[in-house]
């Protein structure tokens, strides 16, 4: 089994699937823990639906790059979240239901009227589960990877101790003098930012697994916040990397085997979570 992933890895293509998907989960799983205590973890899955809007767009235009305009789109969407779900007349749950749906339906409309891809069912499949195989993946999209999860990590270590700050208490955060909402932006904005990563590789129906499931995993065996981070890192680069293998092999879809990875992942930390109660 060895030789023959050392063989597959001498493929330029399989070492881009390995490094978006380490590179996707690592950061990923850095914000996670965030918005699992701050139960606004439904934010990943309304903002992948945002980009789905925005690849349909971008696919009309017949943009050879989305990305270009997909992440400016999905930002701009994480703001407008922020901004409505302050609304006292629009909670938080609501205001990512009205933005994602509606950015939902209109992208599909958008694609059924007016794309002149041949195979349109299987374009929007591709975009809502993630590509079907590794194939997919150019030196353009590991280089654009590389950047953004660069920023992506600057970030959450530069802001760390406000970040977690905000995370338990913004009513004491804000006491002391930490500007709250501009934290509450950028964390908003960093997610934006994980959701476009994340898009080519399981798609805009599957990142919230992503975010969700290593924090869930991790919470089960530790307590404080770092270390929390720390094994939901380690757990999210893991299910990654077992996913990645086992799609090789089996010849299944990326994202939907990395999601099932995760899942299993989940179910022996809160294996192991019981036995220590026990």
């Amino acid at each position: 089994m060895t030789g023959t992933l050392s063989l597959y890895l001498a493929y330029p293509f399989v070492r881009y699937a390995f490094v978006v998907g380490i590179l996707v989960a690592l950061c990923s799983s850095l914000l996670g823990v965030t918005l699992v205590l701050k139960r606004f973890s439904f934010i990943g899955d309304g903002l992948s639906h945002v980009a789905f809007g925005g690849i349909a767009i971008a696919s009309v235009l017949n943009l050879t790059h989305q990305t270009l305009l997909v992440l400016p789109f999905t930002i701009l969407a994480a703001v407008l979240l922020l901004r409505t779900g302050q609304n006292a007349k629009i909670r938080g749950d609501a205001a990512i239901a009205m933005i994602s749906v509606g950015a939902l339906a209109f992208g599909y409309l958008l694609m059924n009227r007016f794309s002149t891809a041949s195979n349109l069912a299987g374009d929007v499949c591709s975009t809502l589960f993630g590509s079907t195989s590794i194939l997919t993946l150019t030196s353009r999209d590991v280089t654009l990877t590389l950047v953004l999860s660069a920023v992506v990590i600057a970030l959450f270590v530069l802001f760390y101790n406000r970040i977690f700050a905000v995370t338990f208490d913004e009513t004491f955060a804000r006491a002391v003098g930490t500007r709250v909402e501009a934290y509450n932006l950028l964390i908003a904005v960093v997610i934006a930012i994980i959701i476009v990563l994340a898009m080519n590789l399981v798609g805009s129906l599957l990142i919230s697994a992503l975010v969700v499931f290593p924090a869930l995993s991790a919470m089960r065996l530790f307590r404080s916040f770092l270390r929390v981070t720390v094994c939901s890192a380690v757990l999210s680069v893991t299910g990654a990397v077992i996913g990645l293998i086992v799609s090789i092999y089996a010849e299944t879809p990326v994202g939907a085997t990395i999601v099932a990875a995760d899942v299993l992942i989940f179910g022996v930390c809160s294996a192991v979570a019981a036995l220590r109660r026990a």
